[in-house]
């Protein structure tokens, strides 16, 4: 049996608790990293294969924090920023049956067939309504509200089912798009706040925030392989199982098996990152009163399809990926085109595709056979993406995530307030993780810093 002592335990060696990890080895603290997977990364994890490189998880992230900016410089040489294609800041949405370009100009607004003449005219009238005062409103009665039916149904809607494959009925705006949120409260309306946050002045540092698609050279996998290097592997227990942790008088007494071996760890700080679904057996001495406030999280669930073709014969895919209305009952939630953003993502002439299927309104596709999804697959690169019906798929690899993407519905403010009571009730554990503070790849970044940044004050 081994026994070491660390100043830090993080549960999890996901984005948030290797980026924690990594600036909390270079404040000095010594840190060990539990994970129950046999490897590092969670939901990153990239593959290479007769000439494609695709991601089984998150395809890309957006640079919203400096923070994001600030871990790539400090991971180099290991790891390499790489942001989008200027091509590929093209958005799609499905309507009818083709795609069509998000507008980008004054121009492109009044012509686009996405939007109803009613809702154009009405857009006009935006900045002069008054804000809402309905701290619960869910994203579709703030957009219906403020904007009008068919900028909910083609873009809201869709913009949603990208990022949480979720139901803008039930996702709240305050806890789902906080910026959103604050926009209109501090503003009184998205034009007006926009357009005053426009003119502050940015530092130097604001600015490496420059809302740019990013990913690493390479695949995302470079970027948690990149830290785990760092943080040192000796620090990271891969292929955990029977993981229990004890609260004691000064420390914190942690168990678990690993390769056959038994652990026997303390630390005088812990962090969890997992999934709500995780911390009951996890943290077995919280109140239940308390911890069924957080478990009640519900996940969307996602099947991501990576599909690659050799040879396009001469078909253009210059945009970064379609998104598909609830309004146009499509078996898909959207394509998304990394070919078109990153180098090397196909062979030349060739072209990658990420098909997004299920999410909380269409659970029920997640359960087909991988048969049924191939075939669906293949529907939807004729139909959707247009090629001819006699050129097939060279490549269509099948990615099954019963539990994607926590929804931040009406239950988050108890369920935040309950984090806040727990951490009080124990000042040296702390809830972490996509549970809170926003579910994007920036968002677990940041949050990972300022974890790092809180434990080792």
């Amino acid at each position: 049996m081994t026994q070491k002592t660390y100043d830090i335990l993080i549960v999890g060696a996901g984005l948030t608790g290797l980026t924690a990890g990594f600036y909390i080895t270079k404040q000095g603290k010594t840190v060990a990293i539990v994970e129950k997977q046999n490897r590092v990364g969670g939901q990153i994890q990239t593959f290479e294969e007769d000439g494609f490189i695709f991601e089984k998880g998150p395809n890309t992230g957006v640079i919203s924090y400096p923070e994001v900016a600030e871990l790539f410089q400090d991971l180099a040489p290991l790891c390499s920023l790489e942001t989008a294609r200027e091509e590929s800041k093209r958005r799609l949405i499905w309507k009818g049956n083709r795609f069509h370009e998000i507008p980008s100009s004054l121009l492109g607004g009044v012509t686009t067939p996405l939007f109803s003449l009613f809702d154009k005219f009405r857009l006009l009238g935006e900045p002069f309504r008054k804000k809402g005062n309905n701290p619960n409103e869910s994203v579709a009665q703030l957009t219906r509200r403020r904007m009008g039916n068919s900028f909910l149904d083609y873009a809201v809607d869709p913009f949603l089912s990208g990022v949480y494959a979720g139901n803008p009925e039930k996702l709240i705006t305050r806890y789902a798009l906080p910026k959103l949120y604050n926009l209109e409260q501090e503003y009184g309306g998205f034009i007006k706040g926009a357009m005053a946050k426009a003119k502050i002045p940015k530092s130097d540092r604001d600015k490496l925030a420059t809302k740019k698609v990013f990913s690493a050279t390479n695949g995302l996998e470079q970027l948690p392989k990149a830290m785990a290097k760092r943080i040192g592997l000796e620090n990271i227990f891969t292929g955990a199982d029977k993981l229990r942790i004890t609260p004691g008088s000064d420390v914190w007494d942690i168990s678990f098996t690993t390769k056959g071996e038994e652990l026997k760890l303390q630390a005088k700080q812990v962090i969890t990152t997992t999934g709500a679904y995780a911390l009951q057996e996890l943290l077995p001495f919280i109140d239940s009163h308390l911890m069924d406030k957080i478990t009640c999280l519900e996940y969307a669930p996602v099947v991501q399809i990576s599909v690659g073709i050799k040879d396009t014969k001469g078909l253009s895919f210059n945009a970064f990926g379609g998104l598909v209305p609830s309004k146009e009952n499509r078996e898909v939630l959207g394509i998304l085109y990394p070919s078109a953003c990153f180098e090397g993502r196909a062979p030349k002439g060739g072209a990658l595709f990420s098909f997004f299927i299920g999410g909380v309104k269409h659970h029920e596709l997640t359960t087909l056979s991988d048969e049924e999804l191939e075939a669906l697959v293949i529907r939807n690169f004729h139909s959707m993406l247009k090629f001819p019906t006699d050129i097939k798929p060279d490549m269509i690899k099948i990615f099954r995530h019963k539990k994607a993407i926590p929804q931040y519905e009406l239950s988050s403010g108890d369920r935040f307030e309950a984090i806040r009571l727990i951490e009080n009730k124990y000042p040296t554990l702390t809830l972490a993780g996509n549970i809170i503070g926003g579910i994007g790849m920036s968002d677990r970044i940041r949050q990972g810093v300022e974890l790092a940044t809180k434990v080792c004050k």
